[in-house]
């Protein structure tokens, strides 16, 4: 029997309430048969006490923080939430979300927080691009040159797949800060939204 098909949206769901990244969730998900409980279970189990069931709380707290860089010619604002407001004014919260709007600033292909946030339009068009170029290919590889390709571009607009900027990070991801701050602060640290401007543009 075929393993059940693991929806984005469960997957995303799962992450926000218990901070792992998105492939571990959605490897917990498939071994759980889509069992919410039982993926947590599993979580925890291979991730300890990074690991917690965030439950439902919202994240109803959080940050607003901005970026001007240097010559005022590009701009951002970003929305950084969590649970409460006693981590919304942490200091490793706020230069969180700081950290972000610079990497936001030195990235203009970034449009999109999530990969669940692109359009399914938008991505159709893409993937219709990358099979007239595949049209040449022996007919068994079209699908995965396809494939690679549309992760190719998902990577390049996706904020939390971007890795920092700054050497300081190691070349760690977006979302790999994110889930190191939410196993640091025990609450549900979500990246909402953002805007970057930039002159001319």
């Amino acid at each position: 029997m075929s393993p059940p098909e693991i929806a984005a949206k469960d997957v995303k769901a799962l992450r926000d309430r218990t901070g792992a990244g998105m492939m571990d969730c959605k490897k917990a998900l498939t071994e759980a048969e889509g069992d919410v409980d039982k993926a947590i279970e599993i979580l925890r189990v291979r991730q300890g006490k990074k690991i917690q069931d965030l439950g439902e709380r919202a994240a109803t707290e959080g940050t607003v923080q901005s970026y001007v860089h240097a010559g005022a010619k590009v701009g951002v604002l970003i929305e950084v939430d969590c649970n409460t407001d006693f981590v919304a004014k942490n200091d490793d919260f706020v230069t969180f979300a700081r950290e972000i709007a610079m990497q936001i600033a030195a990235t203009p292909t970034v449009r999109y927080v999530s990969r669940d946030d692109v359009p399914e339009d938008m991505r159709a068009a893409e993937a219709r691009i990358y099979e007239q170029e595949a049209a040449d290919k022996p007919e068994n590889v079209r699908e995965k040159i396809v494939a690679g390709k549309l992760d190719a571009w998902l990577s390049t607009i996706v904020l939390l797949e971007q890795e920092m900027h700054n050497p300081k990070f190691d070349s760690k991801t977006v979302q790999q800060l994110r889930d190191e701050l939410t196993a640091n602060t025990g609450e549900n640290v979500v990246l909402r939204r953002f805007a970057r401007f930039a002159i001319g543009q």
